[in-house]
């Protein structure tokens, strides 16, 4: 069976892939860093006769990043790694003269720093399967302009631009940045609360990814919302 890595897997976008792929048969290996939301993920995901490896931790810390890809690598290897844990910087998000430049790090480290240490250290196995995959889970913010999103938004667009060059370095992979579009998620309802408005469930997007990993195009950015839109 192919093997994924999916970080941030516990809820939201991370929890919906999962229970995807698991659904497709993949064997998963989940990271989280709050224990009974990761182990209701590992217990939904396991009643579809998957093999799940559910462990504890944060993805800055580069023991935590090994144990995930030795985990992998005793399910069979790595097909796919998904960079999906996210942090804002602040919660809720401020405009850029009130960012602390503390949470301005946590970003980086985060959605930038630790994706890069996970590919580093899965980037041998990765290269080894034949479908070789990476996704960084993007954001709008990455390429539009919005007030108060200015830390993440950054650190985001870091980030597709440090696995457009990965793509680049590493032909024989896939490499994706996926913008999910507008989800109902912890990570939103932290980022603006004062925000009512209705927004879509995240496993309403992860079509859109799943069409990814069945067409598996050329390696570059795309949105969730716009290949659902091609799948019609």
């Amino acid at each position: 069976m192919p093997v994924a890595i999916i970080t941030g897997a516990s809820k939201g976008l991370g929890r919906a892939l999962a229970e995807a792929l698991a659904g497709r048969g993949w064997d998963l290996v989940l990271d989280a860093r709050g224990a009974q939301a990761l182990a209701d993920t590992a217990e939904v995901v396991s009643a579809h006769g998957t093999r799940v490896s559910a462990l504890l931790g944060d993805v800055t810390d580069a023991a935590h990043r090994a144990e995930l890809v030795s985990a992998a690598r005793r399910l069979g290897g790595v097909d796919l790694l998904v960079h999906n844990a996210s942090a804002l910087g602040a919660e809720p998000l401020v405009r850029l003269e009130e960012l602390s430049l503390e949470g301005l790090r946590r970003a980086l480290d985060v959605n930038l720093v630790a994706g890069l240490g996970l590919v580093q250290e899965a980037l041998p196995l990765l290269r080894a399967s034949r479908e070789g995959t990476v996704v960084a889970v993007s954001s709008d913010a990455a390429a539009e302009a919005y007030e108060t999103w200015g830390g993440y938004g950054a650190s985001k667009a870091a980030l597709d631009h440090l696995v457009a060059v990965l793509a680049v370095e590493e032909p024989g992979l896939r490499v994706w940045a996926v913008d999910p579009g507008d989800m109902a998620t912890d990570l939103y309802a932290a980022a603006v609360p004062d925000d009512r408005e209705p927004r879509p469930e995240p496993a309403s997007v992860v079509p859109g990814f799943l069409r990814l990993l069945d067409g598996r195009p050329a390696s570059g950015r795309y949105g969730a919302p716009a290949l659902l839109g091609e799948a019609r």
